[in-house]
């Protein structure tokens, strides 16, 4: 049976709360090994294979292979390429700052920079699945530009409040997705939140407020998780408009 992970809002630092920590490398996980990375968890669930953070690291590529999980990140600092062949001839995915990217679990790729990256991060490989074989690198990698807008055609017709989701992303086990979402003035009232969720407001406001009576403003340029379970209210006063990445805890690999 799954463990009860942690509750409660997280807002993300790009320091963490008291510095990022050096990382162990291992010289076969790179073509080029950097001088040094680093590294803060907010929150990580080891039975699940999620982990929440922010990392840096120096110039390097990684040696050429399957991509370890799902990822959902956002570039604070730096750029890097994603190359879908050994040497980079083939058609590679520049990633830039600003830009929020979905990495599928098993692709065929190298993450190649020059120079300081920084990046607030989810990622997901559970434990209890093998990586995918056979994955095709051309749309494994996708960078989705800050200013990424809805259209009416996202429209979520159950919604009772006009409420717009794209959603450019589910994993192979139909439980992490990843997409821009918006809603128009809301109020979700005290509840249960259903899964775990990273979150970069793009636009607007969202005020998040605990059980306990701990309530967190979150305003265009911030980042934030809610852990899966945490009993909270959701009041946006006018509008919202977030990147976001989704877990679902309860779908497991051959559940």
């Amino acid at each position: 049976m799954l463990k009860a992970a942690p509750t409660g809002i997280v807002r993300l630092e790009v320091n963490g709360p008291d510095g990022l920590k050096p990382m162990e490398l291992d010289p076969q996980d790179f073509h080029v090994l950097p001088d040094a990375q680093n590294l803060h968890v907010y929150f990580e669930d080891e039975e699940l294979g999620m982990s929440v953070g922010v990392w840096d690291t120096t110039t390097m590529q990684e040696a050429f292979g399957p991509y370890p999980g799902d990822e959902f990140i956002l570039i604070l600092d730096g750029a890097f390429e994603m190359m879908d062949t050994v040497d980079g001839s083939g058609t590679n995915v520049p990633c830039k700052t600003g830009e929020c990217v979905i990495f599928r679990n098993g692709a065929p790729v190298s993450w190649k920079q020059d120079g300081y990256l920084k990046k607030f991060y989810i990622t997901y490989m559970d434990p209890l699945a093998d990586t995918p074989k056979d994955i095709p690198a051309k749309g494994a990698i996708q960078a989705l530009g800050p200013d990424m807008q809805l259209s009416d055609d996202d429209i979520d017709e159950n919604a009772t409040v006009k409420q717009r989701d794209k959603c450019s992303y589910v994993n192979d086990h139909d439980n992490f997705s990843m997409g821009l979402w918006d809603t128009e003035m809301m109020d979700t009232g005290m509840e249960p939140f259903p899964w775990h969720e990273f979150a970069y407001v793009r636009e607007g406001e969202v005020t998040i407020t605990e059980e306990t009576g701990v309530e967190h403003t979150f305003r265009e340029g911030d980042v934030f998780f809610v852990p899966a379970g945490t009993v909270c209210r959701w009041q946006v006063p006018k509008y919202l408009r977030k990147f976001y990445a989704t877990l679902d805890p309860t779908i497991r690999p051959g559940g």
